[in-house]
């Protein structure tokens, strides 16, 4: 059952945050410039209105996501950290400093299935928001001060670039003598907790054979360790179909044995290998790179524009770049609300020259008919869209996007666009504590200025 939120407020006499905080503070202002509004209304509906115990209040929980990739922490440490922090307190709608754990962290995972990949978007959309609001800003002000809008030229607001990149599973490197090892100890996990007696464990045989692949890399054992290998993938073979026909065709168990199977048989899921039992569906992908030959995980779009702000983050399993072109467009028509004239890629996404009313830019060799000046502007532009590379970085290192700790595709749905969010609002924090830093730096400069003019009365007096 879900009650909305009054909006009066109650103030504390000793306790009230509002006024025990800085104002100046960057997660201060920006906690005042989130339309929180917005959430409540687009996920109160999905909530009971007349039945069930009261769920945590919805700005709560969306702040909660937003400050734990912002801070690039788990659902654990952003609710231990929420405890000790007065400020993310006041930036998830809190009114009184309190000591007590705002909610589990299992019930940032529920929340999360329950909002879907929309009320992510919704996230990432508001994000986007705030940052447009804050640059047009900056124009009428350099307007009003007659300034050249920082440098840009017209029809730089509608150039857009884009890029993919893969995001990695929270896996192991998957080999299968890993995987072999993982099915065996889990069977006889299953055959202990269901009490059935195996007709053989193999125990001392598979811990003779671990040893044999211990040595793997060593010179002439290759022959040794792939016997080794067909034995392992016997033993886990008649362990699971031994369960699998003790088991009773109800049994919470079978789904995964029956995994287990496909991966020992060498079978396919959707035309790719199993590359962990835990995370069927994570793929390989080679990207050339050539410290890291193989990644594995989903691939991902970035859409970013000429100032900084992603305005696009969709997940895809491992198409060509060029396909990823028109879906990603669609997601920055509903999320972006302005026109992308130009969209402009790397090597990769050939084959596509427009999607809808957007031109799509490739490099290439300058053409015979183009003038100096056309082949320095392209030369720029192109200059200009190697600058996304260090956003994925970013996002990655700074964000989460680095390594997906989500479960299944919708994890890598929502990953992807929380880690995008959170970067656009890291932008927000600095572009504030810029703001601030000047101001002062402008108030003690004002006040220089009258103190060296008062001395200079002074003299002139005496």
């Amino acid at each position: 059952m879900y009650k909305s939120r009054s909006n009066s407020r109650q103030a504390s006499l000793f306790w009230d945050l509002e006024t025990m905080l800085d104002p100046k503070h960057p997660l201060f202002k920006l906690a005042n410039m989130v339309n929180w509004s917005c959430f409540e209304e687009a996920f109160a509906p999905l909530f009971c209105v007349d039945n069930g115990r009261p769920p945590k209040p919805i700005r709560l929980m969306v702040g909660l996501l937003m400050l734990k990739h912002l801070r690039n922490v788990s659902d654990e440490q952003v609710v231990a950290q929420f405890t000790e922090n007065a400020y993310y307190q006041y930036f998830c709608g809190m009114e009184a400093f309190g000591i007590a754990a705002p909610c589990a962290a299992s019930e940032l995972v529920h929340f999360r299935h329950r909002i879907g990949e929309e009320g992510v978007e919704l996230i990432l959309k508001e994000s986007i928001r705030i940052n447009l609001a804050i640059e047009d800003k900056k124009d009428e002000e350099d307007k009003k001060n007659k300034k050249d809008s920082r440098g840009r030229k017209n029809g730089e607001d509608q150039t857009a670039f884009i890029d993919s990149t893969v995001q990695e599973k929270n896996i192991t490197y998957p080999t299968d003598s890993k995987l072999l090892n993982k099915i065996i100890d889990y069977c006889h996990k299953v055959a202990k907790a269901k009490g059935t007696k195996v007709r053989q464990s193999y125990t001392r045989e598979v811990k003779e054979l671990k040893l044999m692949q211990r040595f793997r890399g060593r010179a002439h054992s290759k022959k040794k360790v792939a016997k080794t290998d067909r034995r392992m993938r016997t033993i886990a073979g008649a362990l699971v179909r031994e369960l699998l026909r003790e088991l009773p065709e109800d049994s919470l168990y079978r789904p995964h044995l029956e995994l287990c199977m496909m991966f020992i048989k060498g079978e396919l899921i959707d035309g790719h290998k199993i590359y962990s039992l835990h995370e069927p569906d994570v793929l390989c992908i080679s990207k050339g790179k050539e410290h890291k030959k193989y990644e594995f995980g989903n691939k991902v779009s970035i859409v970013r524009l000429w100032n900084g702000i992603i305005i696009g983050a969709l997940s895809f399993r491992n198409e060509y770049d060029g396909h990823t072109i028109d879906k990603s467009k669609e997601q920055v028509d509903r999320i972006y609300g302005r026109k992308v004239k130009y969209l402009a890629g790397d090597r990769g996404y050939r084959g596509q020259q427009t999607s809808g009313e957007t031109e799509i830019l490739i490099p290439d060799v300058p053409k015979a008919s183009d003038s100096a000046y056309t082949k320095a502007k392209k030369h720029k532009l192109f200059r200009k869209r190697a600058g996304i590379e260090p956003v994925i970085g970013h996002c990655k290192s700074d964000h989460r996007l680095g390594r997906n700790f989500y479960k299944g595709l919708f994890g890598d749905s929502i990953n992807v666009m929380l880690a995008a969010a959170a970067f656009n609002l890291k932008r927000v924090l600095r572009v504030l504590l810029d703001l601030i830093q000047r101001w002062i730096s402008r108030f003690f400069g004002w006040l220089e200025d009258i103190v060296g003019s008062s001395a200079c009365l002074t003299r002139a007096c005496t």
